[in-house]
């Protein structure tokens, strides 16, 4: 089973005091149009050789446009020894609909 987040309740737990950091497996050009600041930019296809990058003790949530590619982010994350990570449903896409609709969706 893969952990989730929703976008609500990932945006009350980045205002509160212990914000999870976010990873975003999203591709380049997606990031033009859409983002979170802060958020640490790894594509699913560079995650395994930049994985060592990412904190295994940080509260992590990965997110891409709508949450299938971020799932299987968090399944290979999980299978090389990182427990605090979850997927955000709905990914960025859920987001604009839900906490931010002045981001455009695609």
């Amino acid at each position: 089973m893969i952990p989730s987040i929703t976008p609500a309740e990932l945006h009350a737990e980045l205002r509160g005091a212990n914000p999870p950091t976010i990873v975003d497996v999203r591709e380049p050009y997606e990031l033009r149009v859409s983002s979170l600041p802060g958020a640490i930019h790894i594509p699913l296809a560079e995650l395994l050789d930049r994985m060592d990058s990412l904190d295994r003790n940080a509260d992590l949530v990965i997110m891409c446009r709508v949450g299938g590619r971020s799932a299987h982010a968090v399944g290979i994350l999980q299978q090389h020894g990182f427990t605090k990570v979850r997927n955000l449903t709905s990914g960025i896409n859920g987001w604009a609909k839900t906490v931010d609709t002045s981001m455009p969706e695609y």
